[in-house]
């Protein structure tokens, strides 16, 4: 079964690799219930999936996430302002702290200092939070390795 369509003459890794596919996607799914069992929103855990897939530049998780963002309650405005998050007053401080906790994660090469504060979070969300961005970054890796088609429907 093909997992999506990629792009002619590229290599859908997902497709070759069923069974390290499903080990992405159940890490994505057991990521995803730790960050809800820690208390944020279902909405939220998109946004920060997206974030991670903005910096990482994978459009075919970007289009996935946003709609499942819109589709859990989250709004337009957090949406479109979400690169831009740190200008805006959109996001509560555990919000911004667990945005920037997913960057810290995603941007392991271009590091600067220490780890963000993360006071405003429970040790949960932080664990809960890390592997959010760990679980999307793979997938990011997946989908733009495979050279995922990305185009209006």
């Amino acid at each position: 079964m093909t997992v999506t369509t990629t792009t002619p003459g590229t290599t859908n890794i997902a497709d070759l690799e069923p069974h390290l596919y499903g080990a992405a996607i159940a890490l994505g799914l057991e990521a995803d219930a730790a960050a809800i069992d820690a208390g944020l929103s279902t909405g939220f855990v998109e946004l920060l999936k997206m974030r991670v897939s903005q910096l990482n530049r994978c459009a075919f998780c970007l289009r996935w996430h946003s709609r499942d963002a819109l589709a859990k309650g989250e709004t337009a405005d957090r949406l479109a302002v979400l690169s831009a998050w740190r200008e805006t007053s959109y996001f509560d401080e555990a919000e911004r702290a667990e945005l920037a906790l997913v960057e810290h994660v995603a941007i392991i090469a271009e590091r600067t200092g220490e780890a963000p504060d993360t006071s405003a979070m429970t040790p949960e969300q932080v664990a809960a939070v890390a592997w959010v961005a760990i679980a999307i970054g793979t997938l990011n890796r997946i989908a733009v390795t495979s050279a995922y088609a990305v185009g209006p429907a």
